[in-house]
């Protein structure tokens, strides 16, 4: 359950694996509470005797661990402003920041803090870490969560990791049950009771309480509109070809990352980011404001944002079945077995599992099997292929048709 620096995983695969989770616990109608945990400085306050004794423990050699022992000795900081260069200031702990070793050494040095999760589900993220939990009875999930947190604080101080408080937040997932009108306070070690929230970034995604993404779409909106404005204020300094590649490079990004996440929004909030699009796609063009979308989408030679999502998801789906994603997704979908030799028990598809409610349908265990079934219905793969062929047969079948009357 360690996602960061780690080939294979990222923001998005350790988000979709942590919502699936909390989806599958709404789906059951059992209530669902997180902590979101912040450490202060982390990096910067790795003891090197205990990573040592990790790094042993892993069973290095000798002659690695005189080697990181040495890596680690001696090391000095300075400031340089305007020219000018400070005195050096020994370091006598943490991991060289920018450096290639620094990441994964941190991820070993904070790796067992996962074991102190007990009954509650843990996911890290470097130090990026939220522990959760589910269940029938809302005083069982916040007891349950509370001892898991004191562990997992037990835990950061044996390895002399601060916690900040400040920022380290509670949530309660409420989109299917009411919400209750008081909620016990989860509270740190020292006596501080965290505060609840009812959003929360979480790598790069902003989460709330009903699962709507509302704030996280409306802060798209904001930071894309943004850039759009300044885009236009200066058009007449950008060629044709510049504006194409402005957008692309600093528009599409935006909209692209976690977008497999946030996909499960209602229409009406996607909606608010079509509108956004459009407008990069009018810098580019120089088209009225009167153009169609879907006129749009041909002058510009790019497809709607629903495709791009759809198109970004099924990737995902195809690299699950490749197996060049992390187990704890790979886990979540299986290949079905045909009971009866038929004309579509060739095709590859995907046991769909049962869910009780619209939120059991949003997870990604279910939508990741409907959907790939939905699309073997034109595909037609018997075998798996490489995943460049996938793309080049999935850009075939995913065409934006103009709906224009």
């Amino acid at each position: 359950m360690q996602s960061g620096f780690r080939a294979g995983h990222g923001c998005t695969s350790a988000t979709l694996k942590v919502l699936n989770n909390i989806l599958t616990a709404i789906d059951k109608k059992h209530y669902c509470a997180a902590v979101f945990i912040d450490l202060a400085k982390a990096f910067d306050s790795v003891n090197h005797h205990i990573l040592i004794g990790r790094l042993n423990s892993l069973g290095f050699s000798n002659d690695c661990l005189a080697w990181f022992t040495n890596y680690f000795s001696d090391r000095v900081q300075c400031v340089k402003s305007e020219g000018l260069l400070s005195g050096p200031l020994a370091v006598s702990m943490g991991v060289p920041q920018g450096s290639i070793l620094g990441p994964t050494l941190f991820s070993v040095y904070i790796n067992e803090v996962a074991l102190a999760a007990g009954e509650s589900l843990i996911h890290l993220y470097a130090d990026d870490t939220i522990l959760y939990t589910s269940g029938p009875s809302l005083d069982t999930v916040l007891t349950t969560l509370q001892a898991s947190f004191n562990a997992i604080q037990l835990s950061f101080r044996g390895l002399q990791l601060l916690l900040n408080t400040s920022k380290t937040k509670c949530m309660f997932f409420n989109r299917s049950l009411p919400a209750p009108t008081c909620l016990s306070n989860i509270t740190t070690l020292d006596g501080s009771d965290l505060e609840y929230v009812d959003n929360y970034k979480y790598l790069g995604v902003w989460l709330d309480c009903k699962l709507s993404f509302q704030t996280h779409i409306k802060h798209l909106q904001s930071k894309v509109k943004s850039r759009i404005g300044f885009l236009f204020r200066n058009k007449a300094s950008f060629t044709h070809a510049a504006k194409h590649t402005l957008v692309k490079l600093t528009i599409l990004p935006i909209l692209d990352f976690g977008d497999v996440i946030y996909k499960i929004a209602s229409n009406t909030l996607l909606n608010k980011l079509d509108a956004v699009y459009h407008s990069a796609i009018r810098f580019v063009t120089k088209a009225p404001y009167t153009t169609h979308y879907c006129d749009l989408y041909a002058l510009v030679g790019w497809p709607s944002l629903h495709t791009r999502r759809q198109t970004h998801w099924l990737h995902v789906i195809y690299k699950t079945l490749l197996g060049k994603v992390p187990p704890y997704l790979s886990s979540l979908v299986t290949i079905a077995s045909p009971t009866c030799s038929t004309r579509s028990s060739r095709y590859i598809s995907l046991v769909t599992p049962k869910t009780n409610s619209f939120f059991g349908r949003l997870s990604f265990q279910f939508s990741a099997a409907n959907d790939w079934n939905e699309l073997q219905k034109s595909l037609k793969l018997e075998t798996l292929i490489s995943l460049t062929s996938f793309k080049r047969q999935l850009s075939e079948q995913l065409t934006d048709y103009c709906t224009c009357t």
